[in-house]
């Protein structure tokens, strides 16, 4: 029997990780790797806000039994990126406007203090990790691999922060922003400028200045959600740009 027109969208989102599932089973929990699979179909935007999500097509996909999906599904849906859809089922979770006002505020708010907390607390060597992948990021072209040295950049400021707390936080938050759609530094001009806030943000921390670190972070947050919002509503931003 042929494919659905869903089941097929759905194959094709998770065809970059069906494979490796399968072929780690052994090396570590299968609920774990169903689980990597159908969120990183998420993360990379394969897998699309209001996108139906189907156990069976995914079980298909990825070769596995029903139970790991389940219980993949069900962890994501806990963590907000699937949600249940009146007459439809499953869904990959959207956000509105006000939703996504919401998500920069709270990533504003941590991000600046994590910052703060970094300039205050981080050790020396912490610090010069920070510099070098600084250092590190000028040097980048490649787009993926910038999306995932930004996550490092982030995560380095979040551990020297040392606050467990906080870093949980942090991680829900970010859990959310994959919800938005691909990595904003997947956009040149949002990547050169992102690197200068970068580099700002680590001289604040390296002179251990938690004041300008936190004001520094604010304006990084506050520029990536202006370019989210053009992305995402674009007449919204438009008729506050004229008032």
């Amino acid at each position: 029997m042929a494919l659905t027109a869903s089941r097929k969208k759905t194959s094709r989102a998770l065809a970059l990780v069906a494979a490796p599932v399968s072929a780690q089973h052994a090396h570590g929990s299968l609920n774990e790797r169903v689980y990597q699979a159908i969120r990183a179909a998420i993360e990379r935007g394969d897998l699309r806000p209001g996108q139906r999500v189907k156990e069976l097509e995914i079980g298909a996909s990825l070769a596995v039994s029903r139970t790991p999906v389940r219980e993949a599904l069900r962890r994501l849906e806990t963590e907000g990126m699937l949600e249940v859809e009146p007459r439809i089922g499953l869904v990959v979770a959207s956000l509105d406007r006000q939703a996504v006002m919401e998500l920069y505020a709270m990533r504003e708010l941590l991000e600046s203090e994590a910052a703060a907390l970094c300039a205050a607390h981080a050790t020396d060597l912490e610090i010069v990790e920070l510099g070098e992948l600084v250092r590190r990021e000028q040097r980048l072209n490649d787009v993926d691999e910038l999306v995932r040295h930004n996550r490092r950049f982030h995560d380095a400021i979040h551990r020297g922060a040392h606050n467990r707390y906080l870093i949980k936080s942090l991680d829900t938050v970010n859990d959310s922003m994959w919800l938005l759609g691909p990595s904003q530094m997947r956009l040149p001009h949002r990547a050169k400028t992102a690197r200068k806030e970068h580099a700002d943000l680590y001289a604040a921390i390296r002179t251990r200045d938690a004041r300008a670190a936190e004001a520094v972070a604010r304006f990084h947050v506050q520029a990536a959600r202006r370019e989210r919002l053009k992305s995402l509503f674009p007449d919204y931003v438009e008729a506050m740009e004229t008032k």
